[in-house]
């Protein structure tokens, strides 16, 4: 029976019908409805996760596999050795060195767990838990991370092809990632790869470099707080550098005590103990990467390296590889002492005459400036006389170009840097530092053996060698009598010392004009050359033509700067490189045979393979002849010209030939010196072109780059590191004839002389002997001279001839000789 009580019908409803809601609710298909909806959402659920798959698959090729992770892991710096086998410059991503767990306090390890990833033992490469948990707290406005430490070691080995930006795609990226990680390495291996890869400023890579460089001992010896003070920086280095920001890196390392308590690393207790103490940092900067014997050369190496590496597939930071350069350790040290020395010499003379009134030049002897310095001001003068050149500097500076942005009133600007003492002496000392540059080549191979891009590194990272491009001055001056020698014209061939106006393509008119004024006589190419004369120069660079002279320079090692096309590119008006021009006098001096300049002989991979090596290919630049008469030439500069200190002053006994150079105002000083084994060049002069050395005396090269090269050649030459017994090929010519003057006694007496050789009466009655050639020595000389004349006492004849040999000595018999043209 139904124990339910009757419902009350309406008494005008018929017995037995519903209500018309209870009909239609009976009628509705809710069973489909809800069947329907189910079937939607579990298809719509199964669209997108075919979708999300889809997506996952089509990321997961996109990461790193399992072979780039080891090759992360084992990544290995490159080094640079000298030709000798030093050690020159490490190449990686930063100042690192890779330890292992046991070389690491333990102290690191708890404060990183405790901090960054406490789940980091329990959870498989991403913690689900504090991602949501991190995810809510961000929704409340309380920004959290969640990353996992095998999440942070995906973005610091991987910023490429994980990226760092806040994407699904990025944090998707970097969980699949992270997932293959912890499939591939142990816990203990994630973490000292992590502690091994984590920057920490300063161009510092992992924890032993952060503990020597923030705490001057290695990761073993950190102790709780200075553990607690780096690991707080992972959160983020700038805000919490320790050195810049004390306050709050102590904050930070407190929040990290805090965290160790609470995660039963350390107890209360002795965190309240600690939590006051200061941090004791002390920043010790590590050596530089590119080392201290050639880092300027390192550097250089290391853009040409990388360009390698990436044509030929390998990793210059990551893949040990052992490269051996051309350089020449006790070369470079020689050079890097010659530099240092001959430009503190510059230095204080420029100091010197820059600080008085007077413009006379105090003395022709260097060492005398060191003593006068003390008495000066240094370059007071100078900023006397361009008091609006100091405001054009101010101008230029990234402080006051800052402020500028900032809105700040210009001479607002102006004079609150002005006002500012350390700000102006700075900027001061920057503008009349005196650089140079420096670089030594072997003509027969190419190989650079000496590179000093300036004078500290630690100062001016800016290489004066191959960077630099300054106006080389009468060093182009071989290159456009080289063209000439090339189309066949003589040394011996002859133009007029005076006025000469050269019209340009443009209808101007050039008028070159020389320090020492014109002579107003004829001189020859030879000559224009050793005495380094403009108006022969353009006129030889007329009759030659610019584009021959072009062709020539490119030829010899010229060719990244660019030459412009007009007359006073002869004078070296075009800015090269100091590389450039070293590489096209060594051009010369092998004869006509250019080899490009070569700084890098083998590349061996981490197990000691050899998978590269490299030579200069020689190429003719110029003919065999040409190159010899231009050496000779050459050798004039030093012996008579432009060039003679090189010898006066350094007492070189060898076989050189070299070239002077000087531009306008006395900007840049150029000496460039050849010898058959090695060619040596110098640049000196300010980076700011707008100042100058003062006297026209020491702002030529020939005084002041001379010294940095005759510097090195004397001390390489005194340690024979050269050969001081190799000479450069003679050229092929017939030799001027000797003249030898004739005694008095025989004026107006018959002569009989040996066959070849010939006796001209001067004017004056007076005589002089002609020899056959300028070869002749004098002792030869004078076998031939004995009896001739009047009779006499041959054996009194050959005592007074004495054997000596040089100008001005006597000859033979006795006689002062003279090479015609000199």
């Amino acid at each position: 029976m139904d124990n339910k009580e009757p419902t009350q019908q309406d008494p005008d409803q018929p017995p037995g019908d519903a209500t018309p809601s209870a009909r239609a609710r009976a009628r509705f298909p809710w069973k489909t409805l809800l069947l329907t909806l189910m079937c939607l959402f579990i298809l719509a659920f199964g669209i997108a996760l075919a979708a999300a798959w889809r997506h996952v698959s089509a990321v997961i090729p996109t990461t790193p596999d399992v072979e780039d992770l080891r090759a992360v892991r084992d990544a290995r710096p490159s080094i640079l050795l000298s030709a000798d086998g030093t050690r020159l410059a490490t190449f990686s991503r930063g100042l690192q060195e890779q330890v292992t767990l046991d070389r690491i306090s333990p102290h690191v390890l708890d404060a990183l767990i405790a901090t960054e990833d406490h789940r980091f033992y329990d959870h498989p490469g991403i913690d689900i838990r504090r991602t949501l948990s991190a995810a809510w707290h961000t929704l409340r406005g309380d920004t959290q991370g969640g990353s996992t430490i095998t999440q942070q070691l995906v973005r610091n080995l991987f910023p490429e092809e994980v990226g760092r930006s806040r994407t699904l795609d990025r944090k998707l990226r970097e969980i699949v990632t992270a997932l293959k990680i912890e499939k591939s390495f142990t816990k203990p291996e994630i973490l000292e790869t992590y502690l091994n890869s984590v920057p920490f400023l300063y161009q510092v890579v992992g924890i032993e470099m952060a503990a020597r460089t923030y705490f001057d001992k290695s990761a073993a010896e950190l102790d709780l707080l200075e553990s607690a003070t780096l690991v707080g920086m992972l959160k983020g280095t700038s805000y919490y550098n320790p050195v810049l920001n004390p306050e709050r890196a102590q904050k930070r390392r407190n929040v990290v005590l805090a965290q160790m308590v609470k995660h039963g690393m350390l107890e209360s207790s002795r965190m309240d103990a600690l939590r006051e103490q200061p941090l004791q940092v002390s920043l010790t900067r590590q050596p530089d990467p590119l080392g201290d014997l050639a880092p300027h050369f390192a550097s250089h190496v290391r853009r040409q390296l990388l360009q390698w590496a990436e044509e030929n597939g390998y990793n210059l930071y990551t893949d040990g590889l052992v490269i051996t350069s051309t350089l020449d350790d006790r070369l470079q040290e020689a050079a890097t002492e010659a530099v240092e020395r001959q430009a503190e010499v510059l230095q204080n003379i420029a100091d010197v005459e820059w600080g008085q009134r007077s413009d006379r030049v105090a003395s022709h002897t260097p060492s005398t400036y060191a003593s006068l310095r003390k008495k000066v001001e240094p370059f007071r003068h100078f900023w006397n006389e361009h008091p609006g050149l100091l405001d054009t500097f101010v101008r230029e500076t990234p402080e006051f170009r800052k402020a500028q942005a900032a809105g700040q009133p210009e001479q607002q600007i102006l004079a609150r840097l002005k006002a500012d003492e350390r700000f102006m002496e700075r900027l001061r000392d920057v503008k009349t530092r005196l650089e140079a540059g420096f670089v030594a080549i072997d003509p027969r191979t190419g190989a650079v053996k000496a590179w000093v891009g300036s004078r500290d590194f630690e100062r001016d990272q800016f290489d004066h060698v191959a960077q630099a491009e300054r106006q080389p001055g009468s060093t182009f001056k071989p290159l456009v009598y080289g063209a000439a020698l090339e189309l066949g014209f003589q040394p011996e061939r002859a133009y007029p010392d005076g006025q000469v106006e050269i019209r340009a393509d443009d209808g101007s008119v050039w008028r070159p004009t020389d320090m020492s004024g014109f002579s107003h006589r004829m001189m020859s190419m030879r000559e224009g050359l050793i005495f380094s004369k403009n108006t022969i120069t353009a006129q030889v660079m007329q009759d030659v033509g610019l584009q021959q002279v072009i062709t020539l320079a490119r030829a010899s090692g010229i060719q990244n700067s660019r030459l412009v096309a007009v007359p006073s590119l002869s004078l070296g008006t075009s800015p090269v490189t100091l590389l450039e021009m070293v590489s096209a006098y060594s051009t010369i001096a092998r004869v006509g045979e250019h080899r490009k300049p070569v700084t890098v002989s083998r590349i061996a991979d981490r197990n000691g393979q050899v998978i590269a090596e490299f030579e200069s290919e020689p190429e003719r630049a110029m003919s065999e002849n040409t190159a010899v008469e231009l050496i000779d030439m050459l050798r004039g500069v030093v012996r008579e010209g432009t060039g003679t200190e090189v010898r006066s002053r350094f007492n070189i006994a060898a076989d050189i030939a070299g070239k002077t150079g000087t531009t306008q105002n006395n900007t840049d000083g150029w000496f460039i010196l050849m010898h058959p084994n090695l060619v040596a060049g110098a640049w000196v002069g300010f980076n700011d072109s707008r100042v100058t050395m003062r006297s026209d005396h020491w702002g030529q090269g020939g005084h002041n780059a001379i010294l940095l090269v005759g510097d090195f050649f004397r001390s390489t030459l005194k340690a024979k590191l050269i050969d001081t017994k190799a000479r450069f090929p003679q050229p092929k010519r017939k030799p001027p004839p000797l003249i030898v003057q004739a005694p008095q006694e025989w004026t107006g007496q018959p002569v009989q002389v040996p066959p070849g050789y010939g006796v001209v009466t001067r004017p004056d009655g007076s005589q002089v002997v002609i020899a056959p050639s300028a070869r002749e020595t004098p002792d030869e000389l004078g076998r031939f001279l004995t009896g001739i004349g009047p009779e006499r006492d041959a054996g009194a004849a050959r005592s007074s001839g004495g054997g000596a040999s040089g100008s001005g000595a006597s000859g033979g018999a006795g006689f002062p000789f003279h090479e015609s043209g000199n």
